[in-house]
């Protein structure tokens, strides 16, 4: 017998269709042990010493692939043909061995697409471990446990609130950081633009004003009314005519096939889809068989795929869509390596596959493939200058047609941020002498505006620009600085959090090397040279160690009062801007006399007065320029007992406060509350309310907000409400029906019975119906036997069948969840 492992069920299921009867092929799950998460586990004194933990959900799936091993005669190592697949191979390898399990016969196979053709292929062809690639996935690893595990410890101590850092993700962060600093230092300029509206043989075209009064006209040369009225006056007094008419023939062509990095950007900006949602999607039409690995920064296809594409063009299009000699492309990306074959469809006459999201992604993946085989594309670019007798003013008009469409007629590229000068279209036919019909003129008013924010697919690309990372793993990145909370997105782009911003601050300023771009695109570049067999990883290693240690160690000595005022010093421009008055930004704006600065607490940075306690003026580091918000605002007094009720503002936001000291009452402000006012103020501190008397038992149910939101409460039992105004506005009839749906659902339930988000046929081995639900710990779906949560990038809305399939045989195969001993001592006490 002759086993064969892979990563992920789903695979294993494919091409165990490919192989004979004398194969089995089982799936590992992913990795089966990484370094445990504790000091130590990397030894820097011990040559780089590392300790492998087996993650405990893998211990069945181990267990099976070690008693297989044991009846087998060959082992042959089939994971993904990159270096995480490589170091998968080695961590079977080693258990196996360690447990007295590995055969004697030893093989790595690795193949580009699961087709029939691939997989026996590559049966054919197999070789040993390829040790360089592991040395560079334990070079890898090591320094980003070393980083973590170094530096996290001094952020804790030194900067009350951070989690984390990371090689990369610091630096991802710092190019969010960094943007949002571009935008606030960005000071907007007013500039105009003269349009003339004009119309030649009954077609209107607009021409732009390009020479006034003699002078070429710069974006911002007419930068205020004024000028731009007299220019405005100009041209409808002048008589234009046509004096150059300047036809030149333009090519476009086609895009190399996707790396993974081009096809996270292409996906963000055609598809919506976030860089982990990309990743997940096209790992399903990988394991399908449907197209090439996903992870590879190489631009080139194979020769019979190149063959395939060029054939599926000639069926498709005409002989001028076909190029006479196929199109080979290379990788102007830093770092790019081009090991594996561009992404592509494993077969070009299947222009569908799959349903939902799979099919969207595969027909971008399709296209892009094709047209990256197609005729370029034959535009004529049209620019008619107009002049008035002078000579002084001047129009143009410039226009764009697709006189051979070429691989447009499939594909063209998205762009992040579209130039507000672009201008296509077809102009109409004009001569030399021509005076086009006036029918208007307009002087419009612009601003300049600020670089934008970075969305997924752009950041994705400066990243790849800058050489930092590996797109292979800038889906993890981004998810890591999201999970964090250092960033949110809205609208689909990233805003840098307080906490995000106030880490920057302290890496930029007490490691600044460390979160230099250029060291961690060098770091990239050594690594690379690991994979490649031209560095030891340990050397490599060492010199890193050598003085990032010392520094950590420096950091770690000093007070976090030292720490708070080089961090003020380094944020006064943000925290304390001048005053469009003048006025001192740092004097304190309660007690008139107090200096605010920076200072550290036990849940973060926050700016106070220099005369605390006397005075206790604060606001949150969010809140820069002076912002006076930290006072406290009287809303009014209590109808009932005259008290004065204030509006606050603590480290966990805004609330009101009645009374003073130990008798004081507090409410938090609920989020779904956007009008602040009196009325609301009352209502939240004179909470609980009493609904009413149960009338089977005869006790008060009441209605109040606690820590997980506005509820319920009758003898004990709890039922959750939906929003803060549903706590004020529930009546007696809906309450107890809310309670008896919450006491079947045994305990905090909602409102009964949950209804399914998406249903779907029976699982194809259980037989029962798989739906998509709401859980109390995050959506999940269900064959009514098992239930499996969904990963953290998956959108309930966005379940395909085949992935509540997968889910729910992957959670099968780990096995039920291992119960703490500890847990049933005690129940069984």
């Amino acid at each position: 017998m002759q086993l064969v492992i892979v990563e992920s069920p789903a695979k294993a299921k494919t091409i165990e269709k490919y192989l004979g009867k004398d194969f089995k092929v089982l799936a590992s799950y992913g990795h089966v042990r990484d370094l445990p998460p504790k000091d130590g586990s990397v030894r820097p004194d011990e040559g780089f010493e590392m300790d492998w933990e087996l993650h405990s959900d893998k211990q069945k799936q181990v267990r099976a692939i070690a008693d297989a091993a044991k009846q087998a005669d060959r082992l042959i190592l089939a994971t993904d043909p990159d270096r995480e697949g490589e170091a998968i191979s080695w961590h079977v390898q080693e258990l196996l061995a360690k447990r007295r399990a590995l055969p004697k016969d030893v093989q790595r196979v690795t193949f580009n697409a699961i087709t029939k053709k691939a997989v026996t292929d590559a049966m054919g062809s197999p070789r040993e471990l390829d040790q360089d690639l592991i040395d560079a996935y334990l070079a890898r690893r090591a320094l980003d446990y070393l980083f973590g595990f170094t530096l996290s410890p001094v952020l804790w101590r030194k900067l009350p609130g951070a989690k984390s850092a990371g090689r990369v993700q610091s630096v991802a962060l710092r190019l969010v950081v960094d943007r949002e600093r571009e935008i606030e230092a960005f000071k907007a300029q007013e500039y105009w633009s003269v349009i003339a509206k004009l119309e030649q043989d009954g077609t209107g075209f607009d021409a732009r004003l390009v020479r006034f009064e003699g002078e070429k006209l710069e974006k911002l040369s007419l930068g205020g009314e004024d000028v731009a009225m007299r220019a405005k006056l100009a041209v409808e007094s002048g008589t234009f005519r046509v004096e150059e008419v300047e036809t030149k023939p333009v090519k476009r062509h086609p895009y190399a096939p996707f790396t993974t990095s081009t096809l996270q950007q292409e996906a963000a900006r055609k598809l919506g889809f976030s860089a982990s949602q990309t990743m997940r999607v096209a790992q399903h039409l990988y394991e399908a068989g449907a197209i090439t690995y996903m992870r590879t920064d190489g631009v080139q296809m194979d020769g019979s795929a190149i063959s395939a594409a060029r054939k599926a063009i000639s069926n498709r299009y005409d002989g001028h869509y076909l190029p006479e000699k196929p199109r080979h492309y290379s990788s102007k990306a830093k770092n790019a390596q081009e090991a594996h074959e561009a992404i592509r469809p494993t077969d070009f006459s299947r222009d569908h596959f799959g349903s939902g999201d799979e099919a969207r992604l595969y027909g971008l993946i399709f296209k892009r493939a094709l047209a990256s085989q197609m005729a370029s594309a034959s535009l004529e670019r049209t620019t008619v200058t107009l002049r008035e007798a002078t000579g002084q003013h001047e129009l143009r008009a410039t226009g764009q047609v697709v006189k051979f469409p070429g691989f447009l007629a499939i594909y063209e590229e998205g762009r992040d941020n579209r130039d507000d000068d672009d201008e296509e279209g077809l102009l109409p036919m004009m001569a030399n002498g021509d005076s086009p019909a006036k029918k208007g003129v307009e002087a419009n008013q612009h601003f300049t505006q600020p670089p934008p924010r970075f969305s997924e697919a752009s950041l994705v690309k400066r990243l790849e620009e800058l050489g930092i990372g590996r797109p292979s793993t800038y889906a993890a990145t981004l998810q890591v600085i999201k999970d964090r909370a250092y960033v949110r997105t809205e609208s689909k782009r990233f805003f840098a959090e307080e906490s995000g911003r106030l880490l920057t601050a302290f890496l930029e300023r007490f490691f600044p090397r460390y979160v230099a771009y250029e060291f961690t695109a060098g770091m990239e570049d050594e690594l690379d040279e690991v994979s490649g067999g031209r560095a030891v990883w340990k050397d490599v290693l060492g010199e890193f160690w050598r003085d990032f240690k010392p520094k950590t160690d420096e950091v770690m000595e000093r007070k976090p009062s030292e720490v708070s005022e080089v961090l003020d010093e380094f944020l006064s421009d943000y925290l304390f801007p001048p005053q469009e008055d003048g006025s001192d930004p740092r004097l304190c704006p309660k007690c008139g006399e107090g200096r605010l600065a920076l200072r550290g607490g036990r849940y973060g940075a926050f700016v106070a007065c220099s005369n605390y306690p006397e005075c206790k003026f604060t606001r949150k580091f969010g809140q820069p320029g002076g912002d006076d918000s930290g006072d406290d605002e009287e809303l009014g007094t209590h109808p009932e007992t005259g008290e004065p009720i204030l509006r606050k503002s603590g480290r966990f936001g805004p609330y009101f406060q009645i009374g003073e000291g130990k008798e004081a009452k507090r409410a938090s402000v609920p989020k779904d509350v956007e009008d602040v006012n009196l009325d609301w103020a009352v209502k939240l501190l004179d909470l609980p309310r009493t609904v009413g008397v149960h009338p089977e038992s005869g006790n008060e149910i009441s209605a109040s907000i606690g820590r997980y939101g506005p509820y319920l409460i009758h003898d004990g039992k709890y039922a959750k409400l939906r929003s803060t105004a549903e706590v004020f506005e529930t009546g007696m009839n809906a309450a107890v029906t809310l309670l008896a749906e919450a006491a079947t659902r045994g305990g905090r339930g909602g409102r009964g019975k949950a209804e399914p988000i998406k249903t779907f046929a029976a699982h194809p081995t259980s037989g029962g119906e798989m739906k998509v639900l709401a859980g109390r710990y995050g959506p999940y779906v269900s064959d009514g036997t098992t239930n499996a949560t969904l990963p953290r990038d998956m959108k309930p809305e966005d379940v395909t069948e085949q992935d509540a399939i997968r889910l729910i045989d992957e959670k099968v195969a780990k096995g039920p969840a291992k119960k703490n001993p500890a847990a049933s001592k005690q129940a069984a006490e």
